[in-house]
C-alpha cells in the first residue's frame, strides 16, 4: 500500500508538473527550479501570520517518511528564522488509518515547535484540498498574510491553483533543500495512536481512480466555490427584493 501511495503521488504530481512548467515559464523559472528565488522574494513580507504545509501518509511500519521529514523540517526552519509565526498541518487519513495532519503536529511539536502556534486541518484528501481548506481554516482563525511551504514539486503543481481558487494574497516558499541538509536533525519519539482513526477506510476503496485524480484536480473544491457564488447571488437578489418592498 505505501508503495503504491509513491508511485501514485509521484506519477500525479510529477506528470501535472510536466504539463505546467512545459507551458508556463513563470511556473518554471519562480516555483520549480528556484526555490531560492522565492525565499528571497518571501522575505520582505515576512513574519507570515500562518505556512501551510500540506501532509503525507503516515506509515507505522517505516515511521516518518523522507517527504514528512523534509516538510516539517522545513516548517520548523522557517518558524525559527522569523518567516511564520504559526503552523498550519494540512491532511485527513486518506491512505492509511491516521490523520496526516494530527501525525505532522505530533513530529513538529517534539521539534520545538510551541503547540499553540500549530493548527490542524483533518478534511482535506487531495493536495488542491490541502491549499483549499488549509486557507479557510488560517483566515478564520483571523490570519492575514499566509504562505504555503511545501516542497518544489508540490508548489509547481498547485501555483496555478492560487488563480482558479482566487486565493489572491497567498504566497509560495518551497523547500531549499540545500538548507534541510546542513540543519541539526533528530528522530524525534511520538504516540501516533492520538491520530489513529478507528474503523478507516482507505481512499482508493470510497473513490475510483477517476474520482481521485478529478479530485486532485481540484473538483470538490471547484464544486463548493460554485455553491458560494450561487449563494451569493441569491443572497443578492434577496436583497434587492426587500429593498423594492420597502
Amino acid at each position: 500500500m505505501k508503495k503504491t501511495v509513491h508511485l501514485l503521488y509521484h506519477f500525479l504530481i510529477f506528470g501535472s508538473v510536466a504539463f505546467l512548467t512545459s507551458s508556463c515559464s513563470i511556473i518554471r523559472n519562480n516555483f520549480y527550479t528556484d526555490p531560492v528565488k522565492c525565499y528571497n522574494e518571501a522575505i520582505p513580507d515576512k513574519p507570515y501570520d500562518a505556512i501551510i504545509v500540506p501532509g503525507f501518509p503516515h506509515d507505522t511500519a517505516k515511521g516518518w517518511d523522507r517527504i514528512v521529514q523534509g516538510r516539517i523540517y522545513w516548517s520548523l526552519f522557517l518558524y525559527e528564522r522569523g518567516f511564520a509565526k504559526n503552523i498550519i498541518f494540512s491532511g485527513s487519513a486518506v491512505y492509511t488509518p491516521y490523520v496526516e495532519s494530527k501525525v505532522m503536529a505530533l513530529y513538529a511539536e517534539q521539534l520545538g515547535i510551541p503547540k499553540e502556534h500549530i493548527f490542524v486541518e483533518t478534511q482535506a484528501e487531495h493536495s488542491t484540498e490541502n491549499l483549499y481548506y488549509a486557507y479557510t481554516l488560517g483566515k478564520e482563525q483571523g490570519f492575514k498574510t499566509i504562505a504555503l511551504a511545501t516542497d518544489p514539486v508540490q508548489s509547481s503543481f498547485l501555483v496555478s491553483f492560487k488563480r482558479k481558487f482566487k486565493l489572491t494574497d497567498l504566497k509560495f516558499i518551497p523547500i531549499i533543500y540545500d538548507t534541510l541538509e546542513v540543519m541539526t536533525k533528530s528522530n524525534p519519539k511520538v504516540n501516533v495512536d492520538r491520530a489513529f482513526v478507528k474503523d478507516f477506510i482507505a481512499l482508493p476503496e470510497r473513490e475510483s481512480l477517476y474520482q481521485r485524480v478529478r479530485g486532485t484536480g481540484g473538483i470538490k473544491i471547484k464544486r463548493i466555490l460554485r455553491q458560494q457564488r450561487k449563494d451569493a447571488r441569491r443572497e443578492r437578489k434577496r436583497l434587492k427584493r426587500d429593498l423594492k418592498s420597502e
